[in-house]
């Protein structure tokens, strides 16, 4: 749904604390090819420095075996750069047949329930509408697209803004407004480097999972390795693949 913004013709909003933004929240996918780790560090510093070191000696715990060289792998640490948007610009129009339903009721029923009370509402003529074509109940900000088969219905019922809805024994002021679709027209990304998170590269299929993930995470929280305290770690097995989600930093 677009966010509402009360304006004037000169530009000026009328009250800078009630508009409401279009927030991009970053939610990135990273894949992870097999051999890898992705390391959280709880200070900036810290990964900066395992980074400048590049090449680490991590030490195992290999239970039986007696060659020391066998108890340590060799791993590349290297900075996690991901795309994030810098510029956004969206082609909106508006439909023709569709309206945009909001300042619905909480009632007590369903959303399926809700629909059929909507649709059977706006499909009589004596209410302004006509034969409705498809209802869509919109999850993030709980309104609803209704769309007409006729055209002009619903930029009559646009024009008139509010409509009070009858369900059950009561009366509820509901607003009506166009219905924009849009497509990204523009995405112009920059890279932006994981202040706190290392990727680490090279790691060896000769542990079981939980282990090498402890041995790990023991190794980079020394201080006298250049490590510090860790705040999350995922490992990904050789010949295996996978997918990290980074989301906004809000600590």
């Amino acid at each position: 749904a677009l966010p509402e913004k009360k304006m004037i013709f000169k530009g000026l909003t009328v009250n800078k604390e009630d508009m409401n933004k279009l927030m991009l929240t970053p939610l990135i996918h990273y894949p992870l090819p097999g051999g890898s780790a992705l390391i959280t560090f709880e200070e900036a510093k810290v990964a900066q420095r395992i980074i400048e070191m590049r090449e680490h000696t991590v030490e195992l715990s290999c239970g039986e075996l007696e060659e020391l060289d066998q108890c340590r792998v060799r791993v590349q640490a290297v900075p996690v750069d991901i795309l994030l948007p810098s510029a956004l610009e969206i082609r909106l129009i508006q439909s023709s047949r569709s309206i945009l339903v909001s300042d619905l009721p909480s009632l007590d029923i369903s959303k399926e329930a809700l629909l059929d009370k909507l649709e059977l509402f706006f499909s009589k003529t004596k209410n302004g509408g006509s034969e409705v074509e498809s209802r869509e109940f919109l999850e993030d900000s709980h309104q609803v697209v209704l769309t007409f088969t006729q055209d002009g219905v619903a930029e009559l019922l646009i024009e008139r803004g509010h409509i009070q809805l009858p369900i059950g024994k009561g009366k509820y002021k509901i607003k009506i407004s166009p219905c924009m679709s849009g497509d990204i027209s523009n995405l112009q990304l920059q890279p932006s480097r994981c202040p706190r998170t290392v990727l680490l590269l090279g790691i060896p299929d000769v542990l079981s999972e939980e282990s090498m993930r402890d041995a790990l995470e023991i190794h980079f929280q020394k201080a006298s390795r250049g490590g510090g305290e860790v705040d999350g770690l995922a490992y990904v097995p050789a010949g295996r693949t996978g997918v990290a989600v980074f989301v906004e930093d809000t600590g």
